[in-house]
């Protein structure tokens, strides 16, 4: 077997899968949903709505958080990084001992916004209060940094430790970004996560007030409707999702499972519009073609896409025609798990390569959830209803985000070859 890839790069392998979503806590109930298509759109809990535009949102059910983090420290840390933690504790201990050495293992994380909550609380403090009201935490749990920090205090990780902010592709670069450090050397084994909470009130009546949102404040299960004819906006979910990527070599000494294997990464600019997608979906076509091109695999070979798929009527369209654009009327079945899990902006590509990996891993492709009707703008095989049987193949997970920012990674079935 070789342990080189095609351009002479070592070959990076999924070890450890863990999340923290609307969909579930754990990977068992988190696939379980998906396939269920049942969305966890709600009547958002943690804030009090009534007087707001936007009423609804995707949280994280309840889990025993003193499992991951003592009282102390969730004092001292902002929810977006109690949820990246605790994700990337479960993905570790999913990968097993890695037995690496600590300046070797790196964290790299996707975060969009970061500590907004504990921003907006202390800015209402200081206006109540005054600034000495202020808690001197602020900036350690404000700043976006301060999750992954948190993954490399945690473990004791003196290997590189970043964090990429290009909005809701974060967490799809964050991933691609460890499997390059890995790929050329930089380090044998890497957490890469994306984390969020940032339904507050003043960034949920921002989104609002950009017809970003959902307005179906009565209906909120139906309100993500990826792909739909009647898609009016994105649900904003939070929470974290974390994969244990490594050199296969690495891997296969300690005698770990592979899950799957990252074969391919490509991200670039639309430099077209601040929020909008460019005309026609050319920069997503273009990002898919180069990581098709970095997998060197032809779009035929792709047995599944989990697309962005956000349930707004302009990135469902632009996605829809550049998936047209790369892979013709041969295009494999898509799914967005968006419909169910709602939008978890930094946190979202993280726990749809997730999805990804679970779905070559069961053989089957999840349903869109609330699809009832394809837009007429949509022509693409969208997987509804339930899950479709797939036959293991590579799967592509694509991520855009405001600013421009486009992400596409690819995974494959683990052989021996």
């Amino acid at each position: 077997m070789t342990l080189l890839d095609h351009r002479g790069r070592c070959r990076v392998a999924v070890t450890g899968l863990g999340v923290k979503t609307p969909a579930g806590t754990d990977t068992a109930s988190f696939w379980e949903r998906l396939c269920s298509g049942r969305s966890a759109g709600a009547r958002l809990t943690r804030i009090d709505p009534s007087e707001l535009m936007v009423q609804i949102g995707c949280e994280v059910p309840e889990f025993p958080i003193d499992d991951y983090v003592t009282a102390k420290e969730a004092r001292r840390l902002d929810r977006v990084a109690v949820l990246g933690l605790a994700a990337s504790v479960d993905a570790l201990t999913s990968a097993g001992d890695v037995r690496a050495d600590p300046a070797r293992c790196a964290v790299v994380s996707g975060v969009g916004i970061g500590g907004l909550i504990t921003l907006e609380e202390q800015v209402e403090t200081r206006i109540a209060k005054g600034p000495r009201a202020v808690s001197p935490m602020l900036v350690p749990m404000m700043m976006p940094n301060a999750t992954g920090a948190g993954v490399s205090l945690r473990f004791g990780w003196t290997g590189p430790n970043f964090t990429v902010a290009t909005a809701c592709a974060a967490s799809t670069n964050a991933i691609g970004d460890a499997a390059e450090l890995i790929r050329h050397g930089g380090a044998d084994v890497v957490i890469a996560l994306g984390a969020e909470s940032c339904q507050t009130a003043t960034s949920i009546s921002a989104f609002a007030r950009m017809t970003a949102l959902s307005g179906r404040n009565d209906d909120p299960e139906r309100a993500s409707r990826p792909f739909d004819a009647a898609r009016d906006g994105f649900v904003m979910g939070e929470g974290a999702a974390a994969l244990v990527l490594e050199r296969l070599d690495h891997a296969l000494a300690r005698g770990a499972t592979v899950l799957a294997e990252f074969v391919g990464y490509g991200r670039n600019s639309d430099s077209y519009h601040i929020t909008a997608p460019s005309p026609g979906g050319e920069g997503a076509a273009a990002c898919m073609q180069l990581a098709l091109a970095d997998a060197a695999l032809d779009p035929a070979a792709i047995g599944h896409i989990n697309a962005h798929g956000t349930s707004t009527p302009l990135n469902d369209s632009a996605e829809a025609e550049a998936i047209r654009k790369v892979f013709g009327l041969a295009a494999p079945p898509v799914t967005s798990t968006k419909g169910v899990t709602g939008h978890m902006i930094g946190a979202a590509g993280a726990a749809e390569a997730a999805a990804a990996i679970l779905a070559i891993r069961h053989e089957a492709v999840p349903p869109t959830a609330n699809l009832e009707r394809l837009g007429d703008d949509i022509a693409l095989d969208v997987v509804t209803g339930s899950a479709r049987p797939v036959a293991a193949s590579p799967a592509l997970s694509n991520s855009f985000g405001f600013g421009g920012h486009n992400a596409s990674i690819v995974f494959a079935p683990f052989g021996d070859e």
